[in-house]
């Protein structure tokens, strides 16, 4: 015997078969959606820097995390790998980023000439950040940094209307600090005043490191405002020698020419120095070119200056009118000290310490490059 459905037996299956088809499309775009947004978000990723695969995302291993205040980073974890990050002596090639430090105090004067000769760098650009720390300034060092800034972050159009992102700075910072340390223009380089002024400065190189390195920065340069002259291609001149801190040979700008040197803090150990450090104070700081205690070290600015351009010594002690560091450097611990390290203090200090943990200190003392005739 054949039986036949009723009428609403037949609605009822067809009712299921719809929804199975409905629920098997359904089944199929979100799978779909799933494989295409994690497609994208690997992407994003990949370009940015950011997370590489979603089990990175879901990791969060303490030893890599860094938190931004900023909206669109706000209550969420940022994966950093700074494996990769290097300095080679193809920086440019590589785009390596590099941060300009200077720290400055009633500097108006210097900025224009400054700005000057870091924009006639052939690096480029858009690999440049830029941060200085301002300290117990009395004239309008601020106002001009802001207005230098505005210049170097928003540079004239071109004739199509467009501002090219290879013209533009990576970013630039100012910040403000003061220590109300206030010492007369005409004592700054006393004999008597340089532990204590040279301490303070310290200071104020280890808060503006602090404050502006960032994941980026492969290479950190030390510049002074008051250096006035040196070749536009310096940055990649300097980074080809390959070292963890270099330094070229700085001068006096002088009005007839004449040769003198400017920076005796790059110098180099003799036996005659090491043998005198035996007997000192360890709180004893030592300084160059003072008559009142002679060291007999080497100094860079009385070495022969007409070998190779790129010929480098080693050195154990250097200034920071021009000083270019492996960022790495900074990062593992070698800062500017504000006491007595090794009977040095900032500079000297550092390079005391760059050489304790390991790292390379050298000078280039047929790289010329000029400062101010000051006292």
């Amino acid at each position: 015997m054949v039986h036949k459905d009723n009428p609403t037996t037949l609605l009822l299956r067809g009712n299921k078969r719809l929804t199975m088809i409905v629920l098997g499309i359904l089944s199929l775009v979100g799978l779909f959606l799933l494989t295409f947004s994690k497609q994208l978000w690997l992407n994003h990723c990949r370009t940015n820097g950011g997370l590489r695969t979603l089990n990175e995302a879901m990791s969060f291993s303490s030893s890599s995390l860094s938190y931004s205040s900023g909206s669109d980073d706000h209550g969420r974890a940022r994966f950093i790998d700074l494996n990769g990050l290097e300095a080679t002596g193809q920086a440019s090639d590589n785009e390596e980023h590099v941060l300009i430090l200077t720290p400055l105090k009633n500097a108006a004067s210097y900025l224009p000439r400054y700005f000057e000769l870091v924009n006639r760098m052939n690096y480029p650009k858009h690999l440049i950040s830029l941060a200085f720390l301002v300290s117990d300034t009395t004239d309008d060092t601020v106002a001009i940094l802001k207005e230098k800034a505005e210049q170097f972050l928003n540079p004239d159009d071109s004739p199509d209307g467009s501002s090219p992102a290879q013209e533009r700075y990576h970013s630039i910072s100012i910040f403000e600090k003061d220590f109300d340390f206030d010492l007369p223009e005409g004592r700054r380089h006393e004999f008597e005043m340089q532990p204590l002024r040279r301490s303070f400065m310290a200071r104020s190189r280890n808060y503006l490191l602090s404050a502006a390195l960032k994941e980026e920065h492969a290479w950190v340069l030390w510049l002074d405002v008051d250096v006035v002259e040196y070749p536009a291609s310096i940055l990649e001149d300097l980074q080809s020698v390959n070292v963890d801190v270099v330094v070229p040979n700085c001068l006096r700008e002088t009005e007839d020419g004449s040769f003198w040197g400017y920076d005796k803090n790059n110098w180099m150990e003799t036996q005659q120095s090491l043998d005198m450090q035996r007997d000192l104070d360890p709180e004893y700081v030592l300084l160059e070119g003072y008559y009142e205690f002679l060291t007999g070290r080497y100094l860079m600015v009385d070495m022969p200056t007409h070998l190779g351009k790129l010929d480098k010594v080693p050195l154990d002690g250097v200034g920071a009118t021009f000083t270019l560091v492996k960022a790495q450097v900074h990062r593992e611990g070698a800062n500017f000290p504000p006491f007595a390290f090794q009977h040095q203090v900032e500079t000297e200090g550092f390079a005391k310490m760059a050489k304790a943990m390991g790292f390379g200190v050298y000078g280039l003392p047929s790289y010329l490059i000029y400062h101010i005739m000051n006292s």
